[in-house]
């Protein structure tokens, strides 16, 4: 670690995590507030995600290409400001359709390329990426506090502030050639046929599907029974508070225990979470106890997926990969999880909406233990 510019790297997951801790627990809000249904919310969320699965293969594919991996992340860093100011022009349907489809865009194609960047200074440290990442956690938290004191007028402005430093932030981190710690004869697209891999990716998409009802509807949800936007805000960042704690050990039980077995541990606590937030939210003791599974539902299983990718392609493929993982999970995953719980919550009510979601993560169990190797 003592050859990684550790502020500068973890400034960004500050900044950049930070604006999606404004994102993601207000969006919703926000777009309620400007009169948009359940069904409209979930699409507009979706469309950000939907941009997801395109952006990163097609960032992460010139990084890899050009080699230039913080030159890509400092040009979809200044694009996602100047996309994300449309939102101070109009807010009818289409028009923010357009403009979160073009800010999803450069947004969404700034991070794998920036990881690619940061395992290649951890160079063979990469098990412990985590304690880099809590600090976008720790970002997370204070834009949740923030958000949640503010009129949900100042959505937009609080959000574009964020971008604004992630951007900068981004001029500060230096470029780190990658290193073949590795070699392949394989190539990249060989080595997405191999079955545990393939595996690998369809649980990472079911972890992120089974997230769409939680992102896409827990602020409005927990206002529905009553409980306030601070302290709404506050549980968000509660969360965020054993997910730093676990990204702080990860990189002890990451060499400790089997990969498949966390893997599996992660989707366990995931479904009960589900289950908890779905049919007991009027129990605060319940709902706080849900809230610290944040810390499998996400940290360990990220911190689990980056070390699965990491050992299985090379640094040269590295930009590519962290590409496919994010569109895939986060992006396609992601995408599908909202689009159908904003269908589901009007249809069939939030007990049943989080329980397919905890459904699927015990078939993401299943097909984790068949078919995912326990290296």
């Amino acid at each position: 670690m003592e050859n990684v510019p550790y502020w500068r790297v973890s400034g960004f997951y500050f900044f950049f995590f930070a604006s999606l801790g404004a994102l993601v627990p207000y969006f919703g809000l926000y777009l309620q507030s400007l009169g948009f249904d359940a069904a409209a919310i979930g699409e507009l969320t979706a469309v950000i995600l939907i941009a997801r699965v395109i952006a990163p293969n097609v960032w992460g594919w010139l990084a890899d290409h050009n080699g230039r991996h913080m030159s890509i992340v400092r040009v979809t860093s200044l694009f996602t400001v100047i996309c994300f100011a449309g939102i101070f022009i109009a807010d009818h349907y289409f028009w923010l359709l357009i403009v979160m489809a073009a800010f999803s865009f450069f947004w969404n194609g700034s991070l794998a390329p920036f990881e690619a960047n940061t395992l290649a200074h951890l160079g063979e440290d990469s098990h412990r990426y985590s304690q880099l990442r809590l600090w976008g956690s720790i970002g997370f938290i204070v834009a949740v506090l923030i958000g949640a004191e503010l009129n949900i007028s100042f959505f937009p402005t609080l959000v574009i502030s964020l971008l604004i430093f992630t951007w900068i932030s981004t001029l500060l981190v230096p470029q780190q050639a990658t290193k073949q710690i590795s070699i392949s004869s394989q190539s990249f697209y060989k080595i997405l046929k191999h079955p545990r891999v393939i595996a690998l990716f369809i649980v990472c998409f079911i972890m992120q599907a089974s997230h769409g009802p939680y992102y896409t509807f827990y602020t409005i949800y927990l206002k529905d029974y009553g409980y306030s936007s601070e302290f709404i805000g506050q549980l968000w960042a509660f969360s965020i508070i054993p997910e730093v704690m676990i990204f702080l050990i990860m990189h002890h039980l990451l060499t400790r225990y089997p990969l498949k077995y966390l893997l599996m541990l992660s989707l366990a606590l995931a479904s009960l979470r589900w289950i908890l937030i779905g049919y007991y939210v009027e129990y605060l003791s319940i709902l706080l106890f849900a809230q610290i599974l944040h810390a499998a539902s996400f940290a360990m299983y990220h911190s689990v997926a980056m070390q699965m990718i990491r050992k299985i392609f090379i640094d040269a493929y590295q930009g590519r990969a962290q590409a496919l993982y994010s569109s895939i999970s986060f992006g396609a995953g992601g995408a599908l999880g909202s689009l159908i719980s904003g269908y589901t919550w009007q249809q069939l009510g939030a007990e049943l909406t989080y329980l397919w979601a905890a459904i699927i993560c015990i078939i993401a169990i299943g097909i984790s233990y068949l078919w995912i190797d326990s290296s």
